[in-house]
């Protein structure tokens, strides 16, 4: 009966122990979960701090890298072994012996229009010297020719008026000589004429006469000759013969003394 009795209690201290017992391991259960959670934190802090530590050494890295890639490029570049200025190099210089090739064609080409047209002007500069050279000669006899003819025309006007005391054959003389002395004229013509020129007309015998106009000339031989009035000077006229077309010069005194006499006549 006693140990009836006992059951009941020893039952009880057993329970007793076991409720103990259990809270003993839950408390250290708890106690395992905080220290891993504790770990678990302390870990990802020192995992994160890692990270950030290899991140700024990558980036340290990556700029050193990057300095000594430009470093060393600036270095080719002072050598000039550099690929890219190389490469341009290349360009500047095929860009640099055309332009060479361009102006060298452009002066060549320059060079033959400007011999062309040396020889071009050469060859006329010769030929006017030339053509002046005989337009000159020409002239010049032509010239002589018309002296020659007024020459003769002079002769012939003094031979048919006997007139040989004119203006143009004055001889210088000495004071002693005889030609020095005053001479009488013989045979002078009775009758004059009045003749004068005025604004490039002759007024001959009350009547004009201009440059072009058609006229006959009688000397006091009698002879009649058709001329045209060439032109009108200051103190003689020049008349043109239509027979040979030579001139001869007829002075106002030889109008006025009669030894020359003007008529008019039809052009036709």
């Amino acid at each position: 009966m006693a140990s009836t009795l006992l059951s009941p209690m020893v039952d009880y201290y057993n329970d007793e122990e076991e409720l103990d017992s259990v809270d003993e391991d839950e408390d250290r259960s708890f106690r395992g979960r905080d220290s891993e959670e504790d770990t678990e934190d302390a870990s990802e802090t020192d995992l994160a701090k890692h990270d950030e530590d290899d991140y700024v050494e990558i980036k340290e890295q990556m700029y050193q890298d990057k300095l000594a890639s430009l470093k060393r490029q600036l270095q080719q570049l002072q050598e000039g072994t550099l690929q890219e200025y190389q490469k341009r190099m290349k360009k500047l210089d095929q860009q640099y012996k055309e332009r060479l090739r361009n102006a060298d064609l452009f002066l060549q080409l320059e060079t033959d229009q400007v011999e062309r047209n040396y020889i071009k002007e050469k060859k006329a500069a010769v030929k006017e010297f030339d053509d002046k050279k005989v337009e000159l000669k020409e002239n010049l006899i032509a010239e002589l020719e018309e002296k020659k003819k007024m020459v003769e025309n002079e002769k012939l006007t003094m031979e048919l008026t006997g007139d040989h005391g004119g203006p143009e054959n004055i001889k210088q003389a000495s004071p002693s000589s005889p030609e020095h002395l005053p001479s009488t004229p013989v045979d002078a013509p009775s009758q004059r004429y009045e003749a004068r020129i005025e604004e490039g007309k002759l007024y001959y015998d009350k009547r004009w006469y201009h440059k072009s106009q058609a006229i006959y000339l009688e000397s006091k031989e009698n002879t009649k000759i058709s001329c045209v009035i060439s032109s009108v000077g200051t103190n003689e006229i020049w008349v043109r013969k239509t027979s040979d077309s030579t001139k001869m010069r007829i002075y106002l005194g030889q109008l006025q003394r009669g030894a020359f006499i003007i008529r008019r006549r039809s052009a036709a």
